[in-house]
């Protein structure tokens, strides 16, 4: 008779319910409590050990202890589960937004640090704008920016820092361009992951939070340049920038990922009919060296 046949008052054999284990696992933590309070928490201990262990050795030998558990009415049952085989649905990139989306393609790490030299030239331009209309000097925002790592700027008076210098020149150039190559590299990465609006988060969204960490560090990293500095024209360099990295990041030829080809070339697989249809032929070559 199946199981569905059986009537109502019939049932499952169980183990049955037992206090036994809790009642060791009580024992064995008074024993060993015992060892670092008072010897009588051991001493309950042992007995709860032996009589949960006899309990729990009884419930099983010399014959199990079970008990019936009634089956639901055949009307309360689940119904039975009835196979029903289909192929496996693949994912396909972009469908129902799932995250073989995102990123699909990437740009190219060149890509990113040409948009971080542009946007370096872009950023410097308004910076030395600054400093011709407004400080009345083209030397003073690259003294200012060599004051994060030249301690003896820090000192100086309004005369020295308006003046040239050519250690705070080869230093300022060389952290303008390590910050605009890395944050270029940067974007090449972030811009990807929101193929929607690339611009406006290099352009707009990222220069302004971290303008407002600089806001924030810029009196314990450069006390000289917080004295000076004038959060306007900060702030339009540093979205002359973003716009102009974002711009030329975002104009470059993206290169699909692996997420995109199947699994099989994704391992190294060689045969007919593997590579992916969109793969180019430098690129199965440079695979076939690697």
């Amino acid at each position: 008779m199946s199981e569905h046949e059986q009537p109502d008052s019939a049932g499952i054999e169980l183990p049955k319910p037992t206090a036994a284990p809790m009642v060791v696992a009580l024992g064995i933590t008074m024993l060993f409590a015992g060892l670092v309070t008072n010897a009588l928490v051991s001493i309950v201990g042992l007995p709860l050990v032996l009589l949960g262990g006899i309990g729990w050795w009884r419930g099983v030998l010399p014959d199990p202890q079970e008990i019936l558990s009634p089956l639901q009415s055949a009307s309360e049952r689940a119904p039975a589960i009835r196979p029903a085989p289909e192929r496996v649905a693949h994912l396909i990139a972009g469908e129902d937004l799932h995250r073989v989306r995102v990123p699909a393609e990437i740009h190219p790490f060149s890509a990113g640090l040409a948009g971080g030299a542009a946007g370096g030239v872009a950023m410097a331009l308004v910076a030395l704008l600054y400093g011709a209309t407004q400080a009345g000097s083209l030397w003073l925002p690259i003294n200012l920016l060599a004051s994060m790592v030249l301690p003896s700027l820090n000192s100086a008076d309004p005369a020295q820092l308006a003046s040239f210098q050519a250690t705070a020149l080869l230093t300022a150039l060389a952290i303008h361009a390590a910050l605009s190559l890395m944050v270029g590299a940067i974007f090449a990465a972030l811009l990807p992951m929101f193929p929607r609006h690339p611009l406006l988060v290099a352009g707009i969204t990222a220069p302004l939070i971290w303008s407002s960490v600089a806001w924030a560090s810029i009196g314990i990293v450069a006390p000289a340049l917080e004295a000076h500095i004038q959060w306007g024209w900060f702030v339009a360099s540093q979205l002359a920038f973003g716009l102009t990295a974002g711009w030329v990041v975002s104009r470059s030829e993206r290169i699909a990922t692996l997420q995109t080809w199947p699994l099989a070339a994704r391992m190294g697989l060689e045969a007919t009919g593997l590579a992916p249809a969109n793969r180019r032929p430098q690129d199965t070559d440079s695979g076939d060296r690697g």
